[in-house]
């Protein structure tokens, strides 16, 4: 029985700080955009950007490396 009388102030204790953790979220805007993130979860991402063609390093489109010449053929023999 003695126990229940340390017991009883720690739960009102962490009752209060539960409660102040609570109002803190609130007001520091964590539950602002409730609807966001199960939209964005539905959104396609799979696009690629855009390649930049400004790029002095990129090769001619008429050269074409080996790799590139035996995928060509495998899609032609198909």
């Amino acid at each position: 029985m003695d126990v229940i009388y340390g017991l009883i102030p720690g739960m009102v204790f962490l009752g209060l700080v539960a409660v102040a953790v609570l109002f803190w979220a609130a007001r520091s805007g964590q539950f602002d955009d409730l609807e966001g993130d199960a939209q964005r979860i539905l959104m396609d991402d799979d696009e690629l950007p855009l390649k930049d063609n400004s790029d002095s390093n990129q090769h001619d489109s008429s050269e074409s490396s080996p790799e590139e010449e035996r995928g060509e053929q495998d899609v032609n023999q198909h």
